[in-house]
């Protein structure tokens, strides 16, 4: 029996999907479900050997299509930082993103809405819909064994 609340957000999920003309697959209800609980923003390789513990079967391009349905129905954002492989984080809620530069990790940041638009002085007419930060550093396990 599947529990309440993963039926509730199966519904959600076919629901949001229907609204930008996808249909709902176990394929992209797998990928999702890896993404809301992966805190550690994977590239569509890492999220493609995840999902491929649970569904041998799934192919490369069928997790790069699940990804692209769950972008345009803003239930995935990207996160493109550096030169790096883009990354997927499924946390919708305004947050930046702190990327260690020594062991490549990268983690939410919570901030309040008047801390994102603190500062940010936009030219005459131009309306800010989203912010994408991010903040370049060493993580508490990297800094915390730098010799400096």
């Amino acid at each position: 029996m599947i529990p309440v609340d993963q039926t509730e957000r199966n519904d959600r999920l076919s629901e949001r999907l229907a609204t930008r003309g996808f249909r709902f697959t176990p394929q992209r209800r797998h990928v999702y479900e890896l993404l809301r609980q992966a805190s550690d923003h994977p590239t569509a390789e890492e999220v493609f050997l995840r999902v491929k513990q649970a569904m041998p079967e799934i192919a490369l391009a069928t997790v790069y299509n699940c990804l692209d349905a769950l972008v345009q129905c803003g239930l995935v954002r990207l996160v493109n930082l550096h030169r790096g492989a883009t990354r997927y984080c499924a946390n919708m809620k305004e947050h930046w993103h702190f990327h260690c530069d020594a062991c490549e990790s990268v983690f939410d940041v919570a901030v309040a809405d008047d801390t994102v638009r603190a500062g940010v002085a936009l030219p005459w007419g131009f309306k800010a819909e989203r912010y994408e930060t991010a903040i370049h550093g060493l993580c508490p396990a990297c800094g915390n064994g730098r010799k400096g």
